[in-house]
């Protein structure tokens, strides 16, 4: 049905929905702060399709476990309470704590009133804490849920917003029809947005498509997204670009086209015949133009691209890679899914691309978005991920996987981040035959392995993408460890910037790196007011140390570079604290 002439009903009075997101994480799909997921927002747009008049209280999972008693008797006034989370790839959070399948029947348990649905990936197929498991499934939810939607959240809250919220007259499994269908539940629900807790540092994961087109064959042995959403259907232009107009149009200005498997592939020529379509640079390019056109300040980044795309069309590939340079912001990254450089693993778990293939995907993206943009990072490089616990596993594989990433260090390309995770087994996938019996055997060899990757790759790897002495613009302070602030730049896959002193929170600034360290950089304010700084900050700068910053401190204010000669009595280390650190280039 279209969703430009779906009827509305007015109910008797005004319905109160409760939705709580609790954050998602897929293979496709991120929700956790600073992300918010289509999920919470085309669920919105499905009550406000339904029923105009209804009134939506969103929540997130940490406000609520700061104040669990006032969220109680919100929900207790409410109509309808609606729980989405659910996490199938987990991982390190900074923004925000994932709620647990136990936490959400904890919480649910208490409440009485309202009708209670629970949607979104942990009702499709369960959800996991932690990788290296083997997913539980729904049960548990039976007891506390009067709906557990494991088709679309949104197509079954609309149904049930028309039905007066009588549960047994709508169809849990139900899904959308096509890609077209959540059109109007896309834009309406854009609204949402301005009740997220980080309003408007609120980056909005946008979806242009679901699906696998290695669906013909199977797919990965572990993914959900093939064995769940089948072969691709994409979302048209129109609608994407109208969804992120209507957010826009509500002051978020952040966007990532993150909520697919592979952008390469979005509206690619052969699904359902070619294991790897081929590529449209030119539907790409209608994307990636219309979105500028009505969000002209927006910032725009992109997530998972399939290597073995790149590889079987290197100059489509090419292409499209000078698009997304040209319309997105510095510091995107194309999340590549290798899983595995041990050709064994590769063909026992039908993985996407040989080591040679993800060499050449690695090496073309390096070729078009290296350069490094205004915000400091380069423009497009890809990310890696790797997958342990995978069928055939050997101690060969974690080996093999090292020298790969050995290589791509010794050749110079670039890599954003490298991601080492063991693997999280749903019903569903082929590796729900085998659980973690690979896992279990070699878990040693994942700790092992993991370590000299780190110490060894990610350092070296770090201080090629991120010299000392860059300047990040743009950061925000989020939280504070050890006395420390850690912040990030909004972005996809934003790099850890550590800071060696207490700052404000939720604070933009500009930093200089000066040193790196396991997947972070450690950085201070740039331009420094050497007049304010702390001891810890002045302490942090290359050849100053405690002592010389504690004569800083005493002898303030500093009036200008010889000043600070005098007080140092090191003309040459003085004009270096100047130029580098109080003088902004």
């Amino acid at each position: 049905m279209d969703m430009n002439i779906l009827p509305t009903v007015e109910v008797n009075k005004i319905v109160k929905v409760v939705l709580l997101d609790g954050y998602v994480d897929e293979p496709t799909c991120l929700g956790v702060p600073p992300y918010i997921s289509p999920y919470i927002r085309y669920t919105a747009g499905a009550v406000w399709t339904a029923n105009p008049q209804a009134q939506i209280r969103y929540f997130t999972i940490d406000e609520v476990r700061k104040n669990v008693e006032s969220f109680y008797k919100v929900v207790e006034d409410s109509d309808l309470f609606i729980v989405v989370f659910g996490v199938s790839v987990p991982g390190k959070y900074l923004g925000g704590k994932p709620a647990t399948p136990k936490e959400i029947y904890e919480l649910t348990l208490k409440i009485e009133k309202p009708v209670k649905v629970v949607g979104g990936p942990a009702a499709k197929f369960g959800s996991g804490v932690r990788g290296g498991i083997v997913v539980r499934g729904t049960g548990m939810f039976e007891e506390v849920f009067d709906l557990i939607v494991t088709g679309d959240l949104e197509i079954v809250i609309h149904d049930l917003i028309l039905e007066k919220l009588k549960v047994n007259r709508v169809d849990p499994t139900r899904i959308r029809e096509t890609a077209h269908s959540i059109f109007e539940y896309a834009v309406k629900g854009a609204r949402v947005v301005t009740q997220h807790p980080r309003y408007p540092r609120v980056i909005c994961e946008i979806e242009t498509y679901r699906g696998c087109s290695r669906k013909i064959t199977g797919g990965c042995s572990f993914c959900t997204t093939a064995a769940y959403y089948g072969l691709p259907d994409f979302r048209p232009v129109k609608d994407v670009v109208s969804e992120i107009e209507a957010i826009y149009r509500h002051g978020v200005k952040y966007f990532r086209l993150g909520n697919q498997p592979d952008l390469f592939a979005y509206q690619a020529k052969g699904v359902g015949e070619l294991e790897f379509p081929r590529p449209n640079p030119e539907a790409i390019k209608k994307l990636y133009q219309g979105i500028r056109n009505v969000a002209p300040n927006c910032y725009l980044w992109m997530d998972n691209v399939n290597p073995g795309t790149i590889a079987h069309y290197p100059e489509e590939s090419r292409e499209i890679a000078k698009i997304i340079v040209t319309y997105n912001t510095p510091g995107d990254v194309a999340a590549f899914g290798i899983e595995s450089a041990d050709p064994k693993v590769i063909k026992l778990n039908n993985l996407k691309c040989t080591p040679e293939e993800a060499m050449k995907a690695i090496e073309i993206l390096n070729e078009i978005g290296r350069e490094r943009g205004w915000n400091g990072l380069p423009k497009l490089l890809p990310g890696l991920n790797f997958v342990f616990g995978l069928i055939g596993e050997t101690e060969k594989t974690y080996e093999l996987n090292y020298l790969f990433l050995k290589e791509v260090l010794e050749k110079g390309l670039l890599v954003r981040r490298i991601n080492l995770r063991q693997v999280l087994v749903f019903p569903g996938t082929r590796m729900w035959k085998v659980g973690t019996t690979f896992l279990r055997r070699n878990y040693h060899l994942f700790k092992k392995w993991s370590k000299r990757i780190r110490d060894e790759i990610d350092i070296p790897m770090l201080k090629k993408v991120v010299p000392a002495g860059t300047v990040l613009k743009e950061v925000i302070t989020e939280a504070y460890f050890g006395k420390r602030t850690y912040a990030r730049q909004l972005g996809t896959y934003p790099i850890t910037t550590v800071i060696p002193d207490e700052l404000p929170l939720n604070t933009m600034l500009d930093v200089k790196v000066i040193d790196h360290q396991a997947r972070s950089v450690i950085a201070i304010p740039y331009p420094l007011d050497i007049n304010k700084a702390s001891i810890k900050i002045l302490s942090a700068i290359p050849q100053i140390g405690k002592k010389r910053a504690a004569r800083i401190i005493k002898n303030r204010p500093i009036k200008n570079q010889k000043h600070l000669e005098t007080i140092l009595d090191n003309k040459t280390l003085a004009k270096q604290i100047y130029q580098n650190y109080i003088t902004k280039k």
